[in-house]
């Protein structure tokens, strides 16, 4: 990994992705500053989700966190869908009744 452009690839894949740290860089700043990325992120998809913050209270930025770490972001509205689904697929959310997708479309 000897370009600049490969090392700041690697970086932000570690950063967002869990990726590997390249060499040279602190692992406690870098656990620090990809903490910081996870909570801002879950603050976006929030913003999305008004409700599912409500409900979840406390616990809306630990679900979040264990969610999004290793998943890279797509966009804010991408994350929030896809973490809806995981979380009426582990049971912290209800699913919609079937009847009530139906009046959607």
């Amino acid at each position: 990994m000897s370009s600049l452009g490969a090392r700041q690839e690697a970086l932000v894949r570690a950063l967002v992705a869990g990726g590997e740290l390249p060499p040279g860089f602190d692992t406690e700043d870098t656990a620090v500053a990809s903490a910081a990325l996870i909570r801002k992120r879950g603050s976006e998809v929030a913003h999305h989700l008004p409700m599912v913050r409500h409900t979840l209270g406390d616990r809306y930025l630990e679900l979040f966190t264990a969610w999004a770490v290793g998943r890279p972001k797509t966009s804010s509205h991408a994350d929030a869908q896809a973490f809806v689904a995981h979380l009426q697929d582990i049971h912290e959310l209800p699913r919609r009744p079937w009847y009530r997708r139906l009046l959607r479309q």
